[in-house]
């Protein structure tokens, strides 16, 4: 079983700057891909950031990309988000996880996560 640990998050003033870390248990963290989420409107989350198992590519939100830098510590099993320029509007709890695309000849393929952490808020005031 994988376990996520997010931490990092805390209360800021817009325009300030936030690194938000996960922990990830076990011995495959190299192998895995990462993203942030947060919650959305309507979703149960929405996707943030990703990074590939070897650092490379990253991806990120159309609305937030300038603002964010994700990056990984293979040695350290975790996995970074650097925001800034901090906004109201990017007050949230952040999550980490690990999407994996099941592939199927039947049907739609499907994306599946870990069980979800804590996840870590960060509120930003204006």
């Amino acid at each position: 079983q994988v376990h996520l640990v997010e931490s990092g998050g805390g209360s800021v003033q817009t325009g300030g700057s936030l690194t938000v870390s996960c922990v990830v248990s076990g011995r495959s963290f190299g192998s895995y891909d990462m993203g942030w989420y947060r919650p959305a409107p309507g979703r149960e989350r929405e996707f943030v950031s990703s990074i590939m198992w070897s650092g490379a590519p990253t991806y990120y939100s159309e609305a937030v990309k300038v603002r964010l830098t994700i990056s990984r510590d293979n040695d350290k099993n975790t996995v970074f988000l650097q925001i800034n320029d901090l906004k109201p509007e990017d007050t949230a709890i952040y999550y980490c996880n690990a999407p994996k695309v099941v592939y199927y000849k039947d049907r739609p393929n499907e994306m599946v996560f870990f069980d979800w952490g804590e996840g870590t808020p960060v509120t930003v005031s204006s």
